[in-house]
């Protein structure tokens, strides 16, 4: 059992240095690998002017002159250009105030319907609640109504109570009163 515990602790500490390893192991390569050419380079860093060389050279058979005064700096052109540079920027502002402004008219739409359709549901509700109101007070007077039928009956049953009269003593009353008329 103890062979398998330190097998097992051994084998992961393998497995982390090699984690280790494959995570840090590049970039302290190259790290390394630019300290050593930088040390072992004896020229110093070149400092140039590159703005002024064209970026592509045309053989000098083929070169045509118009194709290097393209590159050079002409106001009446550059006046040109700024022109329409800014006329394209009014055009592009333009066109989006004009979109902002039909967003604009479909957001108030949007918002006026909102408003009819709360509206509506206001009203609704109103008109529910003006019935809820008008049933509620119908069954509050029924309840009196009720209340009050009970006390009478109360009143009425403890009088005949007090005269004689029983439950059942009635409907037998009743059909000997209607079996003797038959007779």
């Amino acid at each position: 059992m103890a062979k398998h515990t330190a097998a097992l602790k051994v084998g992961l500490a393998l497995l982390a240095l090699s984690m280790i390893g494959y995570i840090v192991g590049p970039p302290l390569y190259w790290h390394l690998t630019e300290a050593l050419v930088a040390s072992t380079s004896s020229c110093s860093p070149c400092v140039c002017d590159c703005s002024s060389l064209p970026t592509l050279t045309i053989p000098k058979g083929l070169s045509n002159g118009s194709f290097a005064d393209c590159a050079k700096h002409d106001p009446d052109v550059n006046e040109d250009t700024e022109k329409n540079y800014a006329e394209l920027l009014t055009e592009e502002l333009k066109q989006r105030e004009a979109k902002s402004m039909e967003k604009h008219k479909r957001e108030d739409t949007a918002l006026l319907e909102a408003k009819k359709i709360a509206s509506s549901f206001l009203k609704e509700a109103d008109k529910c609640n003006s019935g809820m109101e008008t049933c509620e007070e119908a069954r509050e007077k029924s309840e009196k109504a009720l209340t009050e039928q009970k006390k009478m009956t109360s009143m009425w049953e403890l009088r005949a109570r007090q005269k004689g009269w029983r439950d059942g003593a009635t409907k037998s009353t009743v059909k000997s009163k209607s079996s003797v008329q038959a007779s």
